[in-house]
């Protein structure tokens, strides 16, 4: 699906969404299981001997660690039943998540991967405003990043997994290179190490085409996408180190691969490192869904773990990408919302310890995160190096940015930065048109 497809889908839908909220009331208080007063009510289906069977929508697949969850649910839990239906988190699958709520599909719980999208849904009437709940503090039990998930100064969710980003690292090759495994580095560095590890007509670095642009944004969050007087940011001088960075690895050094052919022949990023193919993979945690299965990445070197690199020399300006993430929504439509509240909670504090085994550790101050570091690992921790991993997922005390650009806005900034990557569009021009575009935003959106 192209992104204009999406657009216009979206665009359909939030016609679609306004139809169905002038149906229904403004699809954000709690309307079923309230007491007079319209505020969720203490009591649940379950309590009072009804027997509730909840969906809960996420992109994880159900053998990575969502089944196993609902599995230990269910059992305990035989007056709420909760089946758990797999999404893929791309324009397409989030469409269909969108989709099966606005036309009142059985939806009562699902997981936002971003921000932009979440905005949208809120927007929407599709998430339920959690502050009709009164048992549970989300910043108490998730600390103070759980604050970047707000919305209008309100949860609509819980975030509920600690989601670092880093450099997956073939230790072996490192290894053989005579290379450290870095804990502090800027971009240049690791551009010195993708060189330095690349073999013959292969690559030193790979990524997702997603990430690309964490470089800018782990600045950008921090000094603002505006300036003073309203305008747009994105001509900070650091947007243009980070577009010669990058082009410069993949067509001076050939030490990462040109978009255009990611792109065309949709590379698997993750079986290219996993394989051994390629040394350096930046990636976050749900790496280790893949790394741990040996029946379909079956490999014979042992991974360590950076954290992603920085733009700028000064370390002490530096933030990266991570904080909290997986934050689980309540359908505002749904019949069942107390039933789904108790599920929640009880996720969040421990129950989703088996989401370890892909990447996703506990956000919560009361899950037990032995439970969850064993699931993590499961019985191939000697294939990791486990300081490096410790490091990254636990000692990093670097401050974390969420991305919450609207879609829009990162859209219209993807399209620019394509064009120079694909060799179509200097990089003074494509900051002008980015700049150009943002500006149009603004003013459009005041």
């Amino acid at each position: 699906m192209t992104k204009k497809t999406w657009l216009t889908g979206m665009a359909s839908l939030v016609i679609v969404s306004g139809v169905l909220a002038g149906c229904s009331g403004n699809g954000n208080t709690v309307n079923t299981n309230t007491d007079p007063g319209g505020s969720p009510s203490a009591s649940t289906p379950a309590a009072n001997g009804e027997k509730v069977k909840l969906k809960m929508w996420g992109g994880v697949p159900p053998e990575s660690g969502p089944q196993a969850v609902i599995d230990a649910w269910n059992k305990e839990n035989p007056n709420i039943q909760v089946e758990y239906v797999r999404y893929v988190n791309d324009d397409e699958g989030n469409l269909k998540l969108d989709t099966a709520m606005m036309t009142g599909q059985d939806v009562d719980l699902f997981v936002n991967y971003t921000i932009s999208h979440t905005a949208k849904r809120v927007e929407s009437g599709l998430a339920l405003d959690l502050s009709g709940f009164a048992d549970y503090n989300i910043e108490e039990k998730m600390g103070t990043d759980s604050a970047s998930w707000k919305i209008g100064g309100k949860f609509y969710g819980v975030p509920t997994t600690k989601s670092p980003f880093f450099v997956a690292l073939n230790k072996d090759a490192l290894d053989a290179a005579g290379l450290e495994v870095p804990k502090d580095w800027t971009w240049n560095e690791l551009r010195e190490y993708a060189t330095k590890l690349k073999s013959g007509d292969g690559y030193g670095f790979i990524q997702h085409t997603e990430p690309y642009v964490d470089p800018i944004d782990s600045v950008l969050s921090q000094e603002g996408y505006t300036k003073a007087d309203g305008t747009s940011n994105l001509d900070h001088p650091l947007v243009k180190t980070w577009l010669e960075t990058l082009n410069g690895m993949m067509t001076a050094d050939k030490s990462t691969p040109p978009l255009g052919e990611q792109l065309t022949s949709k590379m698997p990023v993750e079986q290219e490192f996993l394989s051994g193919n390629v040394p350096m993979l930046n990636i976050g945690a749900w790496l280790l869904r893949s790394s741990n299965n040996f029946t379909d990445f079956p490999r014979d070197f042992k991974i360590a773990f950076a954290p992603v690199p920085r733009l700028t020399e000064n370390a002490a300006d530096y933030t990266t990408r991570g904080g909290l993430g997986d934050y689980i929504s309540i359908n505002a439509k749904s019949k069942n919302q107390a039933a789904a509240w108790e599920f929640l909670k009880w996720y969040a504090d421990g129950g989703m310890a088996p989401m370890a085994s892909g990447g996703r550790l506990p956000a919560s101050k009361d899950a037990d995160q032995a439970t969850a570091l064993d699931n993590l690992l499961g019985d191939k921790a000697d294939t990791y190096d486990l300081d490096s991993l410790m490091y990254v997922m636990f000692d990093n005390e670097v401050p974390t940015y969420v991305r919450s650009l609207p879609q829009e806005v990162m859209d219209m900034r993807a399209q620019e930065y394509e064009k120079y990557f694909l060799g179509t569009q200097s990089a003074d021009a494509t900051i002008a048109k980015m700049m150009e575009r943002h500006n149009e935003y603004l003013k459009q959106n005041k």
